[in-house]
């Protein structure tokens, strides 16, 4: 009975750990700015075919 208890401990702080983890990764973002050029260009007709 008590390694079932440890184990199932075991895995919530590890749920917790992982969703802790996911919150701060999230609020971080990935930070920096768009790119400020480059984008959508129109395409050659010689390209289409």
């Amino acid at each position: 009975m008590i390694p079932m208890v440890r184990m199932i401990r075991r895995s919530i702080m590890a749920l917790g750990l992982t969703a802790v983890i996911a919150v701060v990764v999230r609020l971080r973002g990935s930070g920096g700015t768009p790119p400020q050029h480059g984008g959508w260009r129109e395409i050659p007709t010689d390209d289409l075919a």
